[in-house]
């Protein structure tokens, strides 16, 4: 192993915490990511390095102060480094949805990060966090309906008589 895994799971936190700048450092240039939406839905795929930039950043702009520390881990398997981490922020409004009165509330949250390296840089990533907790700390009331397919949505499920 040629990559240190404390200082890259620490460095993965430092970018999720704001600094940016190290996702020249840390991220390796076909970066891909899997994850679901933190307001529910079907896991999405993105690529490179910009769009975990524009991810993280979109986040910063919704919750103020937010901060992540890791709780477990790193834990390595050889090519794969995972992390329990836990996050707290303010909510500070935009997320369709949301309740205005979620504005100014304390959010924390939790999940699981599984990254796979390659090169010494983090080069995928899978993230599982607690959607429903978020989602129930800033106010929805309905999450949007989840698509399966070509647009078709899931059966309805009749009561048992």
């Amino acid at each position: 192993m040629s990559w240190d895994p404390a200082d890259l799971a620490g460095s993965w936190a430092d970018l999720w915490n704001g600094k940016l700048d190290l996702i020249e450092q840390i991220i390796h240039p076909d970066f891909r990511s899997h994850a679901a939406p933190l307001t529910g839905g079907a896991p999405a795929e993105s690529h490179g390095r910009d769009s975990l930039g524009g991810w993280i950043s979109a986040f910063h702009s919704l919750f103020q102060g937010v901060s992540f520390a890791i709780e477990v881990g790193p834990i390595v398997n050889g090519d794969f480094l995972v992390v329990r981490w836990k996050a707290e922020g303010t909510y500070g409004g935009g997320l369709p949805g949301a309740s205005p009165d979620a504005v100014g509330r304390r959010i924390t949250f939790t999940g699981t990060d599984t990254l796979r390296v390659a090169d010494g840089l983090l080069a995928e990533y899978w993230a599982n966090a607690d959607s429903l907790y978020f989602v129930q700390q800033v106010g929805m009331e309905q999450v949007p309906p989840l698509e399966m397919g070509w647009g078709t949505r899931p059966p309805s499920v009749d009561p048992a008589p």
